[in-house]
C-alpha cells in the first residue's frame, strides 16, 4: 500500500497567506499611480494582472505539490529544463535589444527567462551533483562540465540582472559545498565570484555608480584620487537620476515613517510618486510605511518560515537527489527576500529585484511558486 503523504501545512499556509498578502499590497501600491496614468486609466490595472498570475502560479504550484519530486530526476528532465533555459535567455538578448529582459507574448503580457532560470538551474544541479556524487571533486568530469553549464546561465543572466544572478551563484556554491566540494575548490570558485562580480559592477557605469554612491556618497574618496573630476562626471552621468541614492531614502523614509503599527493599509504617501518603483523593487518599504514594524517583521518572518521548513527538509530527506534539490529551491527563494530587504533597509546599494510572492510580476511569482511546490513535495517525503 503507498504511504499516504502528511501535506506541510505550515510551509503551505505561510505560502498561501504571503501571495495574498502581496495581492493587497501590489494594489495599495500601484492603484493612485495606476489611476493617474494616461496608459493605464484603471486603479485595479496591477492588481487584476497579478490575480491572474497568482491563479495560474498557485496552479502550477499545486501540480508541483503533487508530482513526486523524484520524477524530477531524470536526464531527459534536467537537460531539457537547462537547455529550454539557456534557448530563452539567448532569445531575449537578441529579441529585447535594449533592456535584454523581456520576451513579449503580445500587448502587456510578457515573460522574463531570467526569473524562470531560477528551478530550471536547481533541478540540473540536484541532478547532476546526485549523478557525480561519487566524483564531486574531479576536476573533468564534474566541476568542468557543471561550471559550463551553471556559467553559462549565470553569464546569460548577469547581462541585464545582476541580482539574480548572485542568487543563481548562491544556490550553486550551497548545494555544491554541500556536496562536498573540497576547500581548495570552494576557495577558487569564491576567488571567480568575486573577479566576475567586480567586472560585472564595472562593465555597467551605473552598477558601479550605485555601489560608489553607497559607499561614499559625496564622492569624498573619489575627489581625493580624482582630482579632476573624470570619475565623478561618468559615474553620474550613467544613473537614470542625477541622485542614484534617491530611491534608498524615499524608501527610509517610508519605512521609518510607518513606526510600530503603520499609518494604515492605503494611507501611504511615499508611493505617491516619490519612491519610483512602489509596486515591484521597493514594495518592502510600502509595506513596512502602511503596515509598520508588525507588517515588516511578518513578512521577514515569512521568509524566514520558507528557510526553517526547506532546511529541515534537507537535513530530514533520505536521499540525495531530494536534498540538493531542497536546498537550492530554498536558497534561491530565501536569498533574493532577503536581498530585496537589505536594499530597502539601506544595507546593500541600490539592485533592483523583485520581493518573491509580494512584488508585482508574474514571471517572479510563477518561478517562485513553482519552486516552493516542489519544495513542498520534498517536504512531505521528508515526514
Amino acid at each position: 500500500m503507498a504511504q499516504r503523504l502528511k501535506t506541510d501545512w505550515i510551509l503551505f499556509f505561510t505560502v498561501l497567506t504571503m501571495v495574498f498578502s502581496g495581492v493587497l499590497i501590489v494594489y495599495s501600491a500601484s492603484s493612485i499611480m495606476a489611476q493617474m496614468n494616461p496608459n493605464y486609466h484603471s486603479a485595479w490595472y496591477f492588481v487584476q494582472r497579478q490575480a491572474a498570475w497568482g491563479v495560474i502560479a498557485l496552479t502550477i504550484m499545486m501540480v508541483m505539490k503533487n508530482t513526486h519530486y523524484r520524477k524530477l530526476q531524470n536526464p531527459a528532465v534536467a537537460l531539457s529544463a537547462i537547455s529550454v533555459a539557456l534557448f530563452l535567455l539567448a532569445a531575449v538578448y537578441f529579441l529585447d535589444a535594449k533592456d535584454h529582459r523581456w520576451l513579449r507574448l503580445g500587448g502587456p503580457v510578457g515573460v522574463q527567462p531570467s526569473e524562470l532560470a531560477k528551478p530550471t538551474l536547481v533541478i540540473f544541479l540536484a541532478f547532476f551533483v546526485t549523478w557525480r556524487a561519487r566524483a564531486i571533486n574531479n576536476p573533468r568530469y564534474t566541476l568542468v562540465p557543471a561550471a559550463m553549464a551553471v556559467g553559462l546561465v549565470i553569464l546569460a543572466v548577469v547581462v541585464a540582472d545582476l541580482g539574480t544572478a548572485i542568487v543563481l551563484g548562491a544556490a550553486a556554491a550551497l548545494v555544491f559545498f554541500v556536496a562536498g566540494l573540497e576547500k581548495r575548490y570552494c576557495a577558487i570558485v569564491g576567488a571567480l565570484a568575486m573577479i566576475g562580480l567586480v567586472l560585472f559592477t564595472f562593465a555597467k557605469p551605473y552598477r558601479l555608480a550605485r555601489v560608489v554612491k553607497f559607499f561614499d556618497p559625496d564622492f569624498k574618496f573619489i575627489e581625493k584620487v580624482d582630482k579632476q573630476g573624470k570619475i565623478k562626471a561618468r559615474l553620474q552621468e550613467s544613473l537614470v537620476t542625477r541622485d542614484t541614492n534617491y530611491q534608498l531614502q524615499q524608501s527610509q523614509i517610508a519605512v521609518g515613517a510607518g513606526g510600530p503599527l503603520g499609518m494604515g493599509f492605503m494611507n501611504g504617501r511615499q508611493k505617491l510618486l516619490y519612491l519610483p518603483e512602489a509596486h515591484k523593487d521597493f514594495i518592502y518599504a510600502v509595506a513596512g510605511e502602511e503596515l509598520g514594524m508588525i507588517g515588516s517583521v511578518g513578512l521577514l518572518m515569512g521568509f524566514s518560515i520558507i528557510f526553517w521548513r526547506g532546511l529541515r527538509a534537507t537535513l530530514r530527506i533520505n536521499d540525495d537527489f531530494g536534498r540538493y534539490l531542497a536546498l537550492g529551491l530554498t536558497v534561491v527563494v530565501v536569498v533574493q527576500g532577503y536581498m530585496h530587504m537589505s536594499v530597502v533597509l539601506g544595507m546593500m546599494p541600490t539592485k533592483g529585484i523583485p520581493l518573491p510572492m509580494i512584488s508585482y510580476g508574474g514571471s517572479s511569482l510563477v518561478s517562485t511558486l513553482a519552486s516552493l511546490g516542489m519544495l513542498m513535495n520534498v517536504s512531505e517525503h521528508a515526514g
